[in-house]
């Protein structure tokens, strides 16, 4: 009898073995969270997976092109990394041509190096994810959800004409959970966007600027301004659909446009600009995150002879004031608000805070003035995350 409840205990425990094995995963076989890709024929630097143009997808690799006939290998005019890159042959927001990485979902922290480009767009997963990356071997990052198990990254189109290369991709997992941290949204013009290096760009937009200003612990800033738009073009081209695909309760979406709204090429009335500016509104809304209407800063030049700056009649202005308010939506109205700064420094400082010859673009100075403007006020009117104070100086 005691035999038998041995011999039944050691098979109970036998099998328990065999059922915790299973749950038990060799590190040969998990699929790993990180990767540090180098792009091109040439030399790999350390610590980075070579891929040429012709590595197609591989199951057992878990990662390669999807279709690397539409794939070359190109030389790069940087160094190590940035010596040599894959040009995208076929690109597009959807285009299966895609470099395919399988990873375990959750959210992941991706690093992209560009080789030599004018202007290119990084899209992932159907969709912009960082917009006009200008220069060579521009670098930027983004966070993005992974749900269902892979990771499909291409470089597209930022300007036609121009080559559309990758020279390096970095992938960090952050969390098991795949939903972004909370986000502030941009959308915006030329006088709003990124320029490229980042970090050192003599001209800047004041959404590239902005970071400084918002605490990290609480948001991380998307900037998905670009250069030249308008109203109709963010709605309709992409960038709004990147937006509603990720945007979520308790995020917040600043959108400034209006300058080149009124641009006689553009064929776009006051009245098509304030409905195209309600229906992104009303979309973020929605998403239950918050939409935040600015209205653009003047010109340099726009003093008159008592030294006052002011550019209220411009650029649609009193529609986006009466949008955010017939919507009940939180308005910064940057056209007043940097009136003021600019009569208080006066006309010499003024031009200063732009490029060179420009009397509409802002330099890094500049944007910076206006970032923390924005930020200041959005923190007057309440709304958490604003700090009005650089914190990455401090």
């Amino acid at each position: 009898m005691k035999r038998n409840v041995i011999l039944k205990v050691l098979t109970i425990f036998t099998m328990m073995l065999a059922i915790i094995g299973s749950f038990s995963t060799s590190p040969a076989e998990a699929a790993p969270s990180n990767y540090k890709f180098d792009f091109g024929n040439g030399e790999v630097e350390k610590g980075y997976i070579g891929v040429s143009a012709n590595d197609k997808y591989d199951v057992k690799k878990r990662y390669g092109f999807n279709t690397p006939e539409n794939m070359i290998n190109v030389p790069a005019s940087g160094a190590s990394l940035g010596s040599d890159a894959v040009e995208f042959l076929k690109f597009g927001t959807k285009s299966d041509n895609t470099f395919n990485v399988d990873l375990p979902n959750g959210l992941y922290e991706v690093k992209v190096t560009l080789g030599d480009t004018a202007r290119a767009s990084v899209v992932a997963e159907g969709v912009y994810q960082v917009i006009n990356m200008t220069g060579n071997n521009a670098t930027d990052s983004f966070q993005i959800p992974v749900t269902d198990g892979q990771l499909n990254l291409l470089i597209t189109e930022g300007k036609v004409g121009t080559r559309f290369t990758l020279s390096a991709l970095e992938i960090d997992k952050l969390s098991h959970h795949p939903e972004t941290n909370r986000t502030i949204y941009i959308g915006g013009d030329s006088t709003v966007c990124n320029y490229y290096p980042l970090d050192s760009s003599i001209q800047a937009g004041w959404g590239q600027l902005l970071p400084k200003f918002v605490d990290p612990e609480t948001f991380q800033v998307k900037n998905m301004a670009s250069g030249g738009q308008i109203a109709r073009g963010f709605l309709y081209d992409g960038q709004m659909e990147a937006i509603l695909k990720y945007i979520k309760p308790r995020d917040y979406f600043i959108l400034q446009l209006g300058i080149n709204d009124t641009n006689p090429k553009n064929t776009t009335t006051e009245a098509q600009f304030k409905e195209y500016m309600r229906e992104m509104v009303q979309q973020v809304k929605a998403k239950g995150a918050t939409p935040i209407l600015s209205t653009p800063q003047g010109r340099a030049t726009d003093f008159n002879t008592e030294g006052v700056h002011s550019s209220v009649n411009r650029w649609y202005r009193n529609s986006i004031i009466a949008l955010a308010q017939e919507e009940n939506v939180p308005l910064v109205d940057l056209n007043v608000l940097s009136s003021a700064y600019f009569t208080s420094i006066g006309p010499a400082a003024s031009l200063a805070l732009y490029m060179n010859g420009d009397t509409l673009h802002p330099n890094r100075a500049g944007a910076t003035v206006l970032a923390r403007i924005v930020a200041e006020e959005l923190k007057r009117q309440g709304l958490d995350g604003f700090t009005g104070e650089d914190k990455k100086n401090q």
